[in-house]
């Protein structure tokens, strides 16, 4: 293998989340980033606008764990898959490509992800409604209440109901409430289906 770096001796890098796939920013590397890369295993950048080697996270706390590096077919584009801490982008989103042009209007796998990150901000800033009222109440509560959904699952599946898809939907809310209680990240969920695809 042989890298194709261009006329700045620089590659862009594509980076997307391990876990979700989704795709979180655009860099670039050097020679001297890429190596450090590959050293360290976890994601370092040349700024182009300061003009040195920058590691991800190294300020903010937002490390970026290398997990694959890939090259496309000119040798010239690499593609990081990586395990993000925290946001990607220095505006605090999760990708830096949050803003759309052009955008199908079914919902996205991601929507886990702003709706955990709901839950965990109601955990953190009690606003007195439903979900703090389930933290409040504790975790033999939010049990009780998973346990109903997931009966309410059953019983809409097995009469062919139209409401089956409401009633997975409050699954998956109070799966994510009893996560967040139970200190569970969302990505050590994804971390645990991706490795049954085998």
């Amino acid at each position: 293998m042989k890298l194709t770096f261009n006329e700045q001796d620089l590659i862009p890098v594509i980076v997307q989340d391990v876990y979700t796939n989704n795709v979180l920013m655009l860099a670039y590397m050097n020679q001297a980033a890429y190596d450090k890369t590959i050293e360290t295993k976890e994601m370092v950048y040349y700024s182009r606008s300061r003009q040195t080697l920058w590691k991800k996270g190294e300020i903010s706390g937002n490390i970026q764990y290398l997990k694959s590096l890939s090259y496309d077919c000119d040798e010239d584009t690499l593609l990081a898959k990586v395990e993000q801490v925290g946001a990607a982008c220095h505006t605090g989103n999760k990708s830096c490509f949050y803003r759309d042009i052009v955008k199908d209007t079914m919902p996205e796998a991601h929507i886990l992800d702003e709706l955990f990150n709901v839950v965990k901000q109601k955990q953190l800033i009690p606003d007195g409604g439903y979900t703090n009222y389930l933290f409040d109440k504790g975790l033999d509560k939010i049990l009780k209440k998973v346990g109903e959904e997931a009966s309410e699952v059953i019983i809409a599946s097995k009469n062919n109901n139209q409401e089956t898809v409401y009633e997975i939907s409050d699954l998956f809310y109070h799966l994510l409430v009893l996560m967040v209680n139970n200190k569970i990240k969302l990505s050590d969920i994804y971390k645990e289906l991706s490795s049954r695809r085998k």
